[in-house]
């Protein structure tokens, strides 16, 4: 396996915080499944179930989230993810306000992770145009919540009643980086057929899977051939001192 970048000593805690099911996979499946094969500790926490992730008028709101749950936590279990959790605001409707940052709070204080991996909060414009406001939003309240917030006495008191005590996270990885602020690659070559698995799981959302597929092998890197195909997943990376 190639080395890791991360120059971690040990097994880690990584919580991983994003807006809907899919997001995982999609923004940093490989990397995840990366950690995950080299025994570190893995936990969704997905702000919203997806239930506007549809076109079909036909199916409801909630039929759709309730299928998107499963594909999720089909998707996450292709990754070696441990624990997939949902706190159901209504998709497309997020705001970075205090009361999604106490949320994000009392996660961390429960978890207590080392590690967490958001979206980029400052990625406006993706491939396929806009980023959707609910990725940007989900990183902005992950962030605010880390700093300062996680890890002081003052913020949040209420928190403590519930026996949740300040933690300091020591480094945050936001997935889908705009060009200017990525600082970190990760060669994922060995784990995008696990990537690849894991997005054909969300049924709901990929349309054709063997199109999905092809677009998928066809994000090899610059220099890389068919027959020796290689692949990266980039990040912005902040570590806390």
């Amino acid at each position: 396996m190639t080395a890791l970048p991360e120059n971690w000593e040990g097994s880690k805690k990584i919580l991983v915080i994003m807006a809907h099911p899919d997001d995982p996979e999609f923004f940093c499946g490989a990397t995840l499944a990366r950690w995950s094969s080299a025994g570190h500790s893995i936990a969704y926490y997905l702000l919203t179930r997806g239930d506007k992730g549809s076109q079909d008028h036909a199916v409801s709101p909630q039929d759709l989230a309730a299928k998107r749950v499963v594909e999720q936590e089909a998707a996450a279990a292709e990754l070696g993810i441990h624990s997939v959790q949902f706190l159901s605001y209504p998709d497309g409707y997020l705001v970075a306000d205090l009361a999604l940052r106490r949320d994000i709070v009392r996660i961390i204080r429960k978890e207590r992770p080392e590690i967490v991996v958001s979206s980029d909060p400052m990625n406006i414009y993706s491939d396929n145009g806009v980023n959707h406001p609910d990725h940007r939003t989900a990183g902005q309240a992950v962030l605010d919540a880390i700093f300062p917030a996680s890890g002081n006495y003052f913020f949040f008191p209420e928190l403590l009643v519930e026996g949740l005590t300040p933690h300091s996270v020591k480094e945050l990885w936001f997935s889908i980086p705009s060009a200017a602020t990525v600082n970190v690659t990760v060669d994922v070559t060995e784990h995008w057929e696990q990537k690849i698995k894991a997005l054909r799981q969300h049924k709901s959302q990929i349309g054709d899977p063997d199109k999905l597929e092809e677009r998928m092998r066809q994000r090899k890197t610059a220099g890389s051939t068919a027959e020796a195909p290689h692949y990266e997943e980039r990040f912005h990376r902040i570590v806390f001192g």
